[in-house]
């Protein structure tokens, strides 16, 4: 297309790019270029170099005043090269030798548009786009298609072109989809071709927009509110697709029925449904045209699915179920629908699968997996619990099974004996849950410990009684095959159970008893074991409570330090008997339990031996008192039988029995008693094992095992045994109620004397009180269960040893007497 030009009176144009160039005659050259006039501009570009092309000097600037000579053929110096432009000429004036001008003229006549333009060049781009849609070969070669859109846009025809391509698209589009109403019933089919229309389609838009992409740079974006060509395909294909249910409809359907197959573990093809879940996304027609009905048939399948399956299943099975469709969804989410989707996908299928059946779950499998101890099964329920945030509910179910399985082992009377060992499994089972299944949640560990420290503290002393006596066993010497690690181990674990004891005084009170028996007996398995346990009940409940239990260990050291001076006294090495050696433990009896005297008339060796440690003792410890406490010595008896010389390790008791057939060979019970003076009871379980045990030193008449009034012993000359030392166990009397109530009573009488210091000591701090504010704060100081009647009782009493007085206005007020 030609463009009209204005000529300059300077220059003389040809159609031609090649012709020379006439040029007026030249002034000297400036430094500068200068502006020549307004429809051009004049540069001059100095070239540094001094040489011309063919190597011949440059002349002088001066030298150019000579009047100027037209170039010579065959010698051009300058070629003019036209460029087209929009609206104007250019003129492009350049120096092929050494030098560089350019000439440019502006010319503002505007091109004349042929008629027709329009018309002529729609008709053109219509046929190529039916061309395109059909899926003909188009006749124009693409560049020509583009160059006749610019054409368009430049002489401001873009608006109506837009238009008139999407009328077109719209036509084609409208009759695609048109044309797959009434298709193949078979849901699978039809979608193949609804994915086949959208993925020509597609391709069609996309070849049209690269035809036109000069309107979509140009008009599209300088103009408001118009879509690009792209955008404007996919709004025409959502207009018909929505205007056409049917069609819409049929591929929702088919949509959500091939991934019902798929959840019933039918194959299905998982790509024909990750095109169409993205041609709605394209669209803009996924969230509510696609995703609102799939997340409503979700909701109805798994519902139906999880009512199924919590009939039909165990607990471990539906867990396991659930957590295979949770991942399946994760996974479904990732292959063919839209990211957005997980989210709410997930929650429904975690709602209709867990959030509805959490009693049911709990109910029917909870006790059965803590029972079984199934750690894996038992982890998953905790994952999934706390997708759906309901943790608390395992938490409760988790202390209703601790106190329930706990109260079978701390209310049954006939398994007292094995208490705290079960008590202990049990604690075990439940730590190594709640590290590995509940992933060391505190929330869980809080649970735990609430609920132990409730079925402990059921039966009100007795499990503390039986924690010490447990100890006891363990502390004890006799415990085979445990190395001292694994005591170390069982103190901490007792140590657990100890915490949760509200009445650690009681515990206190049995300990200390069993304690002093195996120091005083030198039945201890290792006093490191024993200072060891010492110390942690320091550290848990302060000096205070272990004051005593210290103090027993000093007088043991102590009594070895005065034996030893003993040994080296004159009184020893003077007036001791010959053939008798004593060990003498000195007890402080503030520190150690207190112990009923028995009486025992003692043989005249051991009396002489007890003056003269008296002798001695008292004038090294002047104002002291000495007690002996019968019940507590043994003796090592060194005896001569037929078969040969035995040594016999025996109580006290027992050795005072038996030196007495020294002086006869047969004596009646009656004898026996009369001739030691040893309490009834006492005396029949000394000649109990002594001739009814496993070593029978005595033989008894007639034979039995209980010992009557009217028995008689003799000394046994067959009696033999491999062993040189033997030791013959004293029979154990089982500790009765009266026993385990004098302790309990002395345990109450201590805490009475805590209830009034205690009570003294907040009155007078505070001086005047109330009744309700005065039982708050010894609830709040005293470490021991109190009920509120006893306080009471104790608030009585020292009001009537005036310690306090009732107000006189109001007699729920308390004062202090000084």
């Amino acid at each position: 297309m030609s463009l009209p030009t204005k000529r300059s009176s300077s220059t003389t144009t040809s159609s031609s790019s090649s012709s020379p160039l006439t040029s007026h005659p030249m002034k000297k050259a400036k430094s500068q270029s200068q502006p020549d006039s307004k429809n051009g501009l004049f540069h001059h570009h100095h070239n540094s170099s001094d040489n011309d092309d063919d190597g011949r000097r440059a002349q002088p600037d001066n030298l150019s005043r000579k009047k100027a000579q037209p170039p010579q053929p065959g010698k051009k110096q300058f070629v003019i090269k036209p460029f087209k432009g929009v609206g104007y000429l250019v003129w492009s004036v350049m120096n092929v030798v050494n030098d560089t001008f350019h000439l440019i003229f502006n010319l503002k006549a505007k091109p004349a548009v042929p008629k027709n333009l329009e018309e002529e060049t729609w008709e053109i781009l219509k046929s190529a786009i039916c061309a395109i849609f059909e899926k003909k070969p188009v006749s124009c070669v693409l560049e020509e298609l583009y160059q006749a859109v610019y054409n368009l846009c430049v002489h401001k025809m873009g608006g109506s072109l837009y238009q008139r391509i999407e009328k077109e698209c719209e036509r084609h589009i409208a009759a695609a989809l048109q044309s797959l109403v009434g298709q193949s019933p078979d849901l699978v089919v039809f979608l193949s071709l609804v994915e086949r229309c959208w993925q020509d389609l597609s391709a069609q838009i996309l070849m049209i927009r690269d035809i036109a992409l000069y309107l979509d740079r140009t008009y599209v974006k300088q103009t408001p509110n118009v879509r690009s060509l792209w955008d404007m395909g996919l709004q025409l294909f959502r207009k018909h697709l929505s205007l056409s249910p049917e069609v819409e409809h049929k591929i929702v359907t088919g949509l959500l029925r091939m991934i019902e197959k798929e959840r019933l573990g039918e194959a299905v093809a998982r790509t024909l449904i990750n095109h169409l879940t993205k041609m709605f996304i394209a669209l803009g027609m996924y969230w509510e045209s696609f995703e609102k009905p799939f997340l409503e048939c979700s909701s109805e399948f798994y519902g139906t699915e999880g009512v199924k399956y919590m009939q039909q299943s165990d607990v471990p099975g539906y867990l396991k179920h659930v957590e295979k469709r949770l991942h399946e969804e994760h996974e479904r989410c990732l292959l063919y629908l839209d990211a957005s989707t997980r989210k709410p996908l997930v929650a429904t299928a975690e709602k209709q699968l867990l959030e509805l059946h959490i009693s049911g779950i709990l109910d029917k499998g909870f006790m059965m997996l803590m029972d079984g101890n199934r750690i894996e099964d038992l982890q998953r329920m905790y994952t999934l619990f706390l997708r759906v945030n309901a943790l608390e509910a395992l938490k409760q179910a988790l202390s209703s099974y601790i106190r329930k399985t706990g109260q079978k082992m701390i209310m049954d009377e006939e398994k007292d004996k094995d208490m705290v060992s079960s008590l202990l499994e049990f604690k075990a089972s439940l730590d190594t849950i709640w590290e590995e299944s509940f992933s060391k949640n505190e929330a869980f560990c809080i649970t735990i410990k609430d609920a132990f420290e409730h079925l402990i503290n059921l039966r009100q002393n007795r499990p503390a009684e039986l924690i010490a006596k447990f100890l006891d066993e363990k502390l004890r010497a006799g415990n085979k095959g445990t190395s001292e690690e694994e005591l170390e181990g069982t103190l901490d674990k007792v140590l657990v159970l100890f915490r949760f004891i509200q009445g650690k005084d009681v515990f206190e009170a049995f300990y200390k008893k069993d304690l002093a028996k195996r120091l005083l007996l030198g039945k201890s398995a290792s006093i490191d074991a024993e200072k060891s346990m010492i110390s942690k009940l320091k550290t848990e409940c302060g000096s205070q409570f272990t004051n005593k239990l210290e103090g027993m260990f000093k007088d043991i050291e102590l009594s070895k330090e005065i034996n030893e001076s003993f040994r080296q006294s004159s009184q020893a090495r003077t007036k001791l008997p010959s053939g008798i050696e004593l060990s003498v433990h000195v007890l402080t009896s503030g520190y150690w339990p207190t112990y009923t005297p028995m009486d025992v008339r003692l043989p005249h060796e051991l009396n002489v031996y007890q003056d003269i440690f008296k002798e001695f003792y008292l004038s090294k410890y002047s104002g002291r008192r000495l007690m002996w406490q019968n019940s507590l010595g043994h003796c090592v008896l060194k005896a001569e039988f037929p078969k040969g010389r035995k040594e016999l390790a025996v109580s006290l008791f027992q050795t005072v029995v038996l030196m007495l057939f020294n002086d006869a060979e047969k004596l009646s019970f009656q004898d026996i008693k009369d001739s030691t003076s040893i309490e009834d009871k006492e005396l029949r379980r000394t000649l109990q094992s002594l001739a009814c045990g496993k070593v029978r030193v005595l033989q008894k008449l007639p034979k039995g095992r209980d010992v009557e009034d009217n028995d008689s012993f003799t000394f046994n000359d067959t009696f033999t045994a491999p062993l040189y030392r033997i030791k013959v166990n004293a029979i154990q009397m089982k500790e009765t109620v009266d026993e385990n109530t004098s302790t309990t009573e002395r345990v109450f009488q201590d805490r009475q004397y805590q209830i009034d210091a205690a009570i003294v000591r907040i009155m007078k701090t505070r001086k005047l009180l109330s009744h309700t504010i005065l039982i708050t704060e010894l609830f709040h100081q005293l470490k021991f269960p109190i009920k509120p009647a006893d306080l009471k009782k104790r608030i009585e009493s020292l009001i009537d040893r005036e310690y306090l007085e009732r107000d006189k206005n109001n007699p729920q007020v308390y004062s202090y007497l000084a």
